[in-house]
């Protein structure tokens, strides 16, 4: 484990590179699974390099009125005992957050915002706010896709290991080809372990084949990015522990980027409906939630305000995204999170994500949908 003061030697070197010498640093907190730390850094510019420090920061004019900078030190130290796939994905999420940071946030308007609350609903203004986050960022990423970002694109977690072990010289890493951490192809252990639940409702219905594939299989190949218009530059990890907020709500910005990468707007949404969105803007009255539960007015509300955002902006080959194929795609990311969900365990509005997706997989439309897709 790093000490205080071999972190206080590494932050030393970063800044120094930057022009900037070290005042202070305080242990906010540790990373998920020991994984690191989180210091808060004090800093100032040493007076014959201050000019360069702005310059290499890259932050406009970071200075504070004591000539003091504020920044936040994200420091990996990984256990050395383990060696399997969540592992390498946590591993592997530093290296695509590093590369957010560096090549796409300095392309995203700044914003000054306060810290959301721990595993908690947002107010109905901060729901609002983070709706029209998303919908800027993946309809603002229909612009980004650059040859360095998609040449460079990292595979699964252990696919990833092999093709650094084996190919000769792999294009530079950039971020996941397949965003956030819960798709099918990296949770084969959990699935596994879902089918073998014999009496457990959702292992029937996520596992059980249904020709040459279960429902599961289908959502996830659906699902994969492979090239198609609407596929964005997804976050992969939305909920309020990762967001901060204007005091009045009325501004949010999310942070957190270990896993952006390709895929569907609607993933992002199925796990901020279920994990910080109050039961009462998804549906109508208070009364027990039935267990199928169709889409009510309050969910088609959001969805409606998030895609009269995110077309503003247009996809990569100019095609209209109509709302009829985003709802299609909004079920089918339901159904995919509660997957995930099944197999890891609930929380959050788990009676009714597991109601929704209920009523999407007995939907013979929806079902039929599936079917065709290719």
């Amino acid at each position: 484990m790093l000490s205080h003061e071999d972190v206080e030697r590494v932050a030393g070197e970063f800044l120094a590179h930057a022009g900037l010498e070290l005042l202070n640093s305080e242990l906010l907190q540790a990373l998920w699974a020991d994984y690191g730390f989180i210091y808060a850094v004090q800093a100032k510019p040493i007076a014959s390099t201050a000019s360069v420090s702005n310059q290499k920061l890259s932050v406009g004019d970071p200075l504070e009125s004591d000539g003091e900078l504020r920044l936040v030190l994200k420091i990996i130290s990984p256990p050395d005992a383990k060696r399997d796939e969540g592992h390498l994905r946590k591993l592997f999420s530093y290296e695509v957050e590093q590369y957010f940071y560096d090549r796409i946030a300095p392309l995203l308007p700044p914003s000054f915002p306060v810290a959301g609350e721990k595993r908690n609903d947002l107010t109905a203004a901060q729901v609002y706010s983070a709706i029209k986050w998303l919908a800027d960022f993946h309809g603002s990423s229909w612009s980004m896709r650059d040859d360095y970002t998609m040449h460079g694109l990292l595979l699964p977690p252990l696919d990833e290991l092999e093709a650094r072990r084996t190919v000769k010289e792999l294009p530079p890493r950039s971020i996941w080809r397949n965003g956030g951490y819960t798709y099918l192809a990296t949770r084969q252990t959990e699935y596994a372990s879902l089918a073998r639940r014999s009496n457990f409702e959702w292992s029937a219905v996520f596992c059980k084949h249904e020709g040459t594939a279960s429902i599961a299989e289908k959502v996830a190949k659906f699902l994969n990015p492979k090239g198609r218009s609407f596929e964005a530059f997804i976050h992969g990890d939305v909920k309020s522990e990762n967001l901060f907020s204007t005091e009045s709500g009325d501004s949010v910005a999310f942070f957190d980027f270990q896993y952006v990468g390709l895929g569907l707007g609607a993933s992002d949404l199925a796990k901020l409906f279920t994990c910080s969105v109050p039961l009462h803007m998804l549906v109508d009255g208070s009364a027990p939630l039935p267990d199928k539960i169709a889409m009510q007015q309050g969910e088609l509300n959001l969805l409606k305000q998030y895609h009269q955002l995110l077309t503003r902006y247009e996809t990569t080959d100019g095609t209209k995204y109509d709302f009829s194929d985003f709802q299609r795609h909004w079920e089918t990311a339901l159904v995919d999170w509660c997957r995930f969900q099944a197999s890891w365990g609930f929380w959050g509005n788990t009676d009714w994500l597991q109601g929704r997706v209920r009523s999407v997989v007995s939907d013979e439309s929806w079902r039929n949908w599936l079917n065709q897709q290719k």
